[in-house]
């Protein structure tokens, strides 16, 4: 879990910095080396939420895979997970 934590904030801030980065000053080196950052945390993001023992909630997986906030909507997902079936909607 703390692993997705800290995969998925990295990949959120990351988007968001490429995202600033593109309109308005466009730095290469902003791009080249947010990029691969970016797109590591997102495989991280994916791979850790896949590969998470029991059952998670319909839907949690495919979270996942949205890219930039995927990764913190499946943490949010198996967070109710883990509080109860009550809490889940």
């Amino acid at each position: 879990m703390r692993t997705l934590r800290i995969a998925a904030a990295v990949e959120a801030v990351s988007l968001a910095l490429l995202l600033l980065n593109l309109f308005t000053v466009h730095a290469g080196f902003v791009s080249s080396l947010g990029g691969p950052v970016h797109g590591t945390a997102y495989l991280v993001t994916v791979l850790v939420v896949w590969n998470t023992p029991g059952t998670p909630l319909p839907g949690t997986r495919w979270r996942a895979v949205i890219p930039g906030v995927g990764g913190l909507l499946a943490l949010r997902r198996m967070r109710r997970q883990a509080t109860g079936p009550a809490a889940v909607r």
